[in-house]
């Protein structure tokens, strides 16, 4: 039995559809992340899984019990579940009573309530501070101890919104190391939105693609980022390369994909001949050569770069092979090979690099 479940979820807010049809089973242990744009509608589902906001239509299980049967049934079910917000949440007081403030609330005894916001405070690595005021912290402590305040109650169910949202890279590596601690430790059930891929990837086992107020695919981080089930979402989790095409060839499941009036690439597919398709190609998958050479890649088109851009330690190649091509390589490999603006290259990838889409 999922520890969370939604039917049919629907909101609507003064006529518009914020969120159309939502079904979702998150498993008790599961860490699962909502990942899409902003405006997706996922801080909008997190308040209904939180039971603080109603829907328009539709159903919510927590634990296999309908919460949305009864009002007191819905108060009982809140105080097994925490909600995190985007922008932090502190209290003008200390650390310590920061923390302590849902315990307290809960009824616990004094030296109950010591043990656990020490034991928490140790977690979150600001045991030295605990007497300070909490309004004076940066947006990364603060960040801290909301989480802290919501992990301390032992929830069965923490749903986290965009939890790094504007903080600095070092406050980023700290909340994501504090939520693995809460993985590893606590087998708490997690709920997170974020509009960072990267962060889904590294911390969820589950990611569900939530745009234009529909979950258009869930599975694990492999099968979201490398597999898209449609357009969408390939340009959604930054898929850089989608080459529209028609197939001209099919034997045994290798494609030839005509692209320009010309076979191009080849790939993997169970299209028949005739489909309108679009070759999806993740920029990583590309490798650059200053000269055609022999390799197990099917695929390899000579053509000039036109673009080349920094990205930190990598650097963001565009190449023109007669249709648009996006290679990411490392800053190191780029200088090596000399590429810069009107350098020809040759540009390959294999045939199971590629994942095939229809076109709509």
């Amino acid at each position: 039995m999922p520890l969370i479940e939604t039917v049919d979820l629907c909101r609507s807010y003064s006529g518009r559809d914020i969120l159309k049809n939502i079904n979702l089973r998150v498993e008790r242990g599961e860490t699962f992340a909502l990942i899409g744009p902003t405006g997706a509608g996922k801080t909008t589902l997190l308040r209904l899984l939180d039971l603080l906001d109603t829907s328009s239509s539709g159903r919510i299980y927590f634990a296999g019990r309908d919460a949305t049967k009864s009002g007191k049934l819905r108060l009982q079910m809140r105080r097994r579940i925490a909600l995190v917000a985007q922008k932090p949440v502190v209290f003008n007081s200390s650390i310590y009573d920061n923390i302590a403030c849902g315990l307290r609330w809960r009824g616990e005894d004094k030296s109950s309530i010591q043990r656990k916001v020490d034991g928490i405070l140790e977690v979150i690595g600001l045991s030295a501070y605990k007497n300070r005021n909490a309004r004076t912290l940066s947006g990364g402590e603060a960040q801290r101890v909301a989480i802290a305040r919501a992990i301390v109650t032992r929830p069965e169910l923490l749903l986290l919104d965009e939890p790094t949202a504007n903080l600095d890279p070092l406050s980023v590596t700290k909340i994501e190391e504090l939520i693995s601690v809460i993985i590893r430790q606590y087998a708490t059930t997690i709920v997170m939105a974020t509009h960072d891929m990267a962060q889904g990837q590294r911390l969820a086992s589950r990611i569900g693609v939530l745009i234009n107020g529909e979950i258009v695919q869930t599975g694990d981080p492999r099968q979201v980022f490398t597999l898209p089930q449609n357009r969408e979402v390939a340009e959604f989790v930054g898929v850089d390369n989608m080459i529209d095409g028609t197939i001209v060839e099919n034997e045994g499941g290798m494609v030839a994909i005509n692209v320009g009036g010309k076979k191009a690439v080849e790939a993997i597919s169970d299209y028949p001949v005739g489909e309108g398709v679009c070759a999806c190609v993740r920029a990583e998958n590309i490798t650059l050569t200053l000269t055609k050479t022999t390799s197990s890649a099917r695929n390899s088109f000579p053509g000039r770069i036109t673009a080349v851009v920094s990205a930190g330690p990598l650097s963001r190649i565009e190449i023109d092979c007669g249709f648009r091509l996006v290679a990411l390589v490392t800053r190191r490999s780029a200088e090596e090979l000399g590429l810069e603006k009107g350098k020809r290259v040759y540009a390959a990838f294999k045939a199971t690099a590629v994942h095939v889409l229809k076109r709509n």
